[in-house]
């Protein structure tokens, strides 16, 4: 019997090598195709019938009607759907404008709940969206009503694993959003741009929410507002004044000169950098609210002086009917070199009516050479080597706005206390300190106006502040008195006695606001010894200081023989 070759026979059962090659890749080819059909099909099939099915499915979780112009479906990467033109109407107590409007809104959806023949989104991304936050006088906003509706539909944790009886509660994100605030019908010039937004589920009655923008201000140019961050999380309730808060803000990186310039609309003139941080804990109704304000290099946009100023305000306050109360605000400062702080207390019954509001900024033992810097921010022409002794006590208690003859007039019930206080200034003349009396600065009595014949009020008394007569050593036997008047048409100075003319130049050369002009009215027979003055100056604000002589003929003091 013949017998078969066996090397022959494994070669003659094995199967041809393009076969081989055709099952390994097999496999491929139908992904490949499957991959095909999933990229080209969705521009084939048309969802749009479903369109307002999905808008009312959507305006039933706002409360709010929905309209959208297209949707489109997605396969990949995930399964999910392209919205154009996405609008959620206006209840109509807050306006007719639109509070949500996005050109194009993404959603993905679940993959493993579609087998079971349920939908459950996993992402929401809006693009470039505007938002209006409206808030009407009688303190409601337009978006309590969304947030109630929200907190009425159960839902899971947006990261759990696993789906369950409730739906898991999608993340939601926004890109490029503009904020818009309306106070009624009106539309305030404030704004947030390139806002970055995101909210989330962590918790079954939790939301967690993330905001970063940039403030702005519609109505002028501002360049750089700095970056403004909020974070934290909020909580079920059944009304927005039970929600639960835990907020952290941030406006960091913000130029002084175009934050005044943001807030008022101009420039005020100041520069510096400012940070502001933010915490509030308990509800939107009734919180507490801790906030600490930085300014760094503080000083007038005119000029840099050679050190400027930092403030580390931290102020505390409880926050109460919605944050429209701040019944107890409180805030303090302790300026370098200083042992007290600088405090502020104030009371806003209500923010929408800031003519109720009361203020009173006080001080104890502060020392007057802390004050020199503050002095050098706000004006160039101090002497560099200029340095006061000496401690101040001050009280500062803004009364409420009257409202007279449709005109608003401020009062200020203020006191400044200073004593043993001394002046140095060898580049000026005042080798030797020059000694001050007590100050005592305080404001006019308020006064009722006068009714007249036609039963109209008279104008009220122009409020000001008066400097009670303190004396200053400037070289007499007896000491100079300085008396002054300040109000908000400028000020006024008053000064008498005995004095030796090189000091009182000197003194004018160490405090330019008060030595402008003086030079010009000093008797030109400058003597050595002691004279007798009798001067008035008067400065408006923003204008030149003038110096009259009371006396025409100064007498030298003779001297007295011991």
């Amino acid at each position: 019997m013949q017998q078969t070759d066996p090397t022959y026979a494994s070669a003659a059962s094995q199967p041809p090598k393009r076969r081989s090659h055709f099952r390994r890749f097999v496999l491929v080819y139908y992904v490949l195709l499957a991959l095909m059909l999933i990229a080209f099909i969705p521009s084939y099939i048309s969802i749009n019938r479903y369109q307002h099915r999905i808008a009312e499915s959507i305006g039933r979780s706002l409360g709010r009607p929905v309209h959208l112009d297209k949707v489109t479906l997605n396969l990949l990467p995930l399964p999910g759907f392209t919205i154009e033109n996405l609008v959620v109407s206006e209840d109509p107590a807050f306006g007719s404008e639109p509070v949500i409007r996005a050109n194009s809104v993404h959603a993905t959806l679940r993959v493993w709940p579609l087998w079971r023949r349920k939908v459950e989104f996993a992402t929401i991304s809006f693009t470039e969206p505007s938002v209006n936050l409206v808030h009407l006088p009688n303190g409601k906003w337009n978006l309590e009503s969304i947030l109630i509706q929200a907190a009425h539909i159960q839902t899971a944790p947006t990261a759990q694993k696993t789906s369950g009886p409730a739906p898991r509660f999608p993340y939601i994100e926004a890109t490029g959003a503009r904020v818009n605030l309306k106070q009624g019908q009106e539309k305030m010039p404030f704004s947030l741009n390139d806002a970055e937004f995101a909210l989330w589920l962590p918790n079954p009655q939790e939301w967690h929410l993330r905001l970063e923008a940039h403030p702005a201000r519609s109505d002028t140019f501002v360049s750089d507002t700095g970056i403004l961050r909020v974070e934290g999380t909020l909580r079920r309730a059944s009304s927005l004044a039970e929600v639960p808060i835990n907020l952290d803000a941030q406006w960091i990186n913000a130029p002084l000169g175009e934050f005044t310039h943001l807030l008022l609309g101009r420039d005020a003139g100041v520069r510096g950098d400012m940070n502001l941080i933010a915490h509030t804990k308990g509800t939107v109704g009734d919180s507490t609210l801790i906030a600490r304000l930085r300014l760094d290099k503080l000083r007038r946009a005119e000029f840099i002086p050679e050190s400027s100023v930092a403030v580390d305000l931290q102020c505390q306050s409880s926050a109460t009917n919605s944050f429209h109360s701040f019944p107890d605000a409180t805030c303090a400062w302790t300026p370098s070199g200083g042992t007290q702080p600088i405090t502020l207390k104030a009371a806003v019954p209500d923010v929408r009516e800031l003519s109720a509001a009361t203020a009173t900024l006080t001080t104890e033992n502060l020392p007057v050479a802390a004050t020199m810097d503050w002095l050098r921010i706000l004006s160039r022409r101090l002497p560099a080597d200029l340095s006061a002794q000496g401690t101040l006590n001050a009280t500062i208690a803004p009364a409420p706005l009257i409202h007279l003859n449709t005109q608003w007039d401020t009062k200020l019930n203020a006191s400044l206390e200073a004593g043993d206080l001394t002046l140095i200034s060898p580049q000026s003349g005042l080798t030797t300190p020059l000694a001050i009396g007590e100050i005592d600065l305080h404001s006019l009595p308020p006064t009722a106006p006068a009714i007249a014949r036609n039963h109209r009020p008279a104008p009220p008394t122009p409020s000001g502040i008066v400097l009670a007569p303190t004396t200053l050593a400037l070289g007499g036997k007896e000491p100079a008195t300085l008396e002054a008047r300040i109000d908000a048409g400028g000020y006024t100075l008053h000064l008498s006695g005995m004095v030796v003319l090189a000091r009182l130049s000197a003194l004018g050369k160490a405090l330019p606001f008060f030595g402008d002009g003086l030079a010009d009215a000093l008797p030109a027979d400058r003597a050595a010894g002691p004279v007798r003055i009798d001067m008035n100056s008067n400065r408006p604000w923003g204008g030149v200081q003038s110096w009259q002589d009371s006396t025409s003929h100064p007498i030298p003091n003779r001297r007295i023989r011991r």
